[in-house]
Formats: C-alpha cells, structure tokens, sequence
C-alpha cells in the first residue's frame, strides 16, 4: 500500500510538471495572426497557409464618378496552397460582378483570374518576423460589361511583411501592377498596411490604410479616355489622365477565429483624399477555410 501511494504521488507529480511544461511552452506568434480582410485582391499576407476564401463585397460608388454614382457587389472565392513552410501557389481574383453604374445600370459579369506564387525568404519565429515576396499575374477572361478582359493582362510584384509585438501585429504589402499592354492598361504601385490586436479568438480587431498610385494614362477610348482616376483594386480602366493620382482609403473591422481552420471576416473602409473615384465606402465579409 505503501508502494502504491508514492507511486501514485510520482505519477501526480509528473502531470503537474508536464500541465506546468505545457502551460509555460511557448506558442507561436503566428497563431494569433490574422490575413488581411480589405483589399482582398492586391493585400495579401505574407504568411504561407492553404485556404480557400469565399468574400462578398459591396461598394458604393461616388457621385463624382463619371457614372454619376452607383454601386457594385462582388462573389468571389480565393484559393491558397501551402506548398511547403516558405512556398505557397495563390489565386486571389476571380468572381462574379454585379454593377450598378448610374446610368450604366444592370451589367453583370465574371471578373478577370489570376494566378501565382509566394515564397517566405524571412521567418524568424523567435524575432516575430516574415517577409515575403511574390508575383502573380492577372489573365484577361473577365467580361467587358463589368470593365473586365481588356488588355493583355498585368503582372502584380509584390513584398508582404508582417512583425509582431506580442499580441499586436502589423502587417504590410508594397507591390506595383504591371500591365502587358500599357495602351490599354495603366501601371500602378499599392501600397497597404494593417495594425491588429489579438484581443481574444472571437475579436481580434483591426485598422487598415489601402492606396494605389497610378503611373501612366492609357490610350484608350469611351469613359476611360476621360477618367482622372483608376478603379482602385478590382478595375483596371486605362484611365487616359489619372497619371501621379493617388486614390486612398481608411478602414476597420474584425476577425474571430471561429474554429481552428475557420476564420470569419468584416471589414468596413471609406475613400480619404481627392480626387474621389469608383470607391465611396465599402464593406467586405469573407471567410477563410484552412485545410
């Protein structure tokens, strides 16, 4: 009996230091990061994870517009594939588009398809820290009605980083587009940045900043030739004089992290800044699948 009660004490005093071990191990930053929610197309994470993302989008447009106004939905569903711990092979457009434009009412269409690769050359786990580049190239299969499928395409190059600081985490993306037919397409550097805060797994709350810079006027003809403005992340007009604008927006939102592989977006932005162009405001909801 005597034997019995300090074996069982050992074997009590075992769980408790392995619960003390378990308690105390270090957890992974990246366990309480979060992808980006706004500017699904062009601000992608720098993190390597396989996911599938359905998003729903709606857009008011500004009445400044040369629509006079309107507003947009999108359906789309976004597909990421972690090759290995640093590879991933990424689709972020694609979709449906519903567009309402003023007197430009009732076009609907798919939008443009895109498909490329990122790879992590940092991932300092211990300094909280990953930097990863990638290229992507948008094909021109969207349709015309909704402002799709012009040109021969553009090529996205982008850096995605993000650093944490405990719970806080801030994550960016610099990139420029760069259209195969510059007649047709106009090239743009974006730029975007978000500052989260691992509040809890159900709301983890964000604020994010979007800009896209265009570089060139298109030679185009119809309401492009006398845009001043682009069509900031899911339109590339060919605007013919929105060379040196910058079109910006500020926004928040939220996570929660509903499951272990499923996270559930809402991102609400408004465009800063003049001129105005396609975008007033806008709400995003998504979810993110992981597999």
């Amino acid at each position: 009996m005597k034997t019995l009660k300090i074996t069982m004490a050992a074997v009590g005093a075992g769980m408790i230091a392995m619960g003390a071990v378990a308690q105390d191990a270090p957890v992974d930053w990246t366990d309480m990061t979060i992808s980006p929610v706004l500017n699904p197309v062009f601000f992608e994470s720098p993190h390597i994870r396989s996911g599938v993302r359905p998003i729903f989008m709606h857009q008011n447009i500004h009445k400044s517009f040369a629509t006079g106004g309107g507003d947009l939905q999108l359906y789309a569903a976004e597909v990421r594939w972690a090759v290995n711990d640093r590879l991933a092979i990424i689709a972020t457009k694609d979709g449906y588009v519903d567009a309402d434009l003023g007197a430009l009412s009732g076009r609907g269409g798919f939008a443009d398809i895109s498909l490329g690769a990122k790879y992590a050359v940092i991932d300092d786990k211990e300094k909280q820290l990953i930097v990863t580049p990638g290229l992507e190239l948008e094909l021109p299969f969207g349709n015309e009605e909704v402002f799709q499928g012009s040109g021969k395409g553009e090529w996205d190059l982008f850096v995605a980083a993000a650093k944490g600081y405990g719970k806080w985490h801030v994550t960016g993306n610099v990139g420029a587009r760069i259209p195969n037919d510059m007649s047709k397409n106009t090239a743009q550097l974006h730029y975007s940045l978000q500052l989260d805060n691992y509040v809890h797994r159900y709301f983890i709350p964000f604020v994010a900043a979007n800009a896209f810079t265009t570089l060139n006027g298109a030679r185009t003809a119809g309401i492009p030739s006398i845009l001043n403005t682009e069509g900031f992340d899911l339109i590339n007009f060919g605007s013919g004089n929105a060379a040196g604008k910058t079109q910006a927006t500020l926004g928040l939102g939220f996570r929660s992290r509903l499951l272990a592989n499923l996270d559930f977006g809402f991102g609400w932005e408004k465009a800063v800044g003049a001129p105005k162009s396609i975008i007033d405001d806008r709400f995003t909801i998504d979810f993110i699948i992981g597999f």
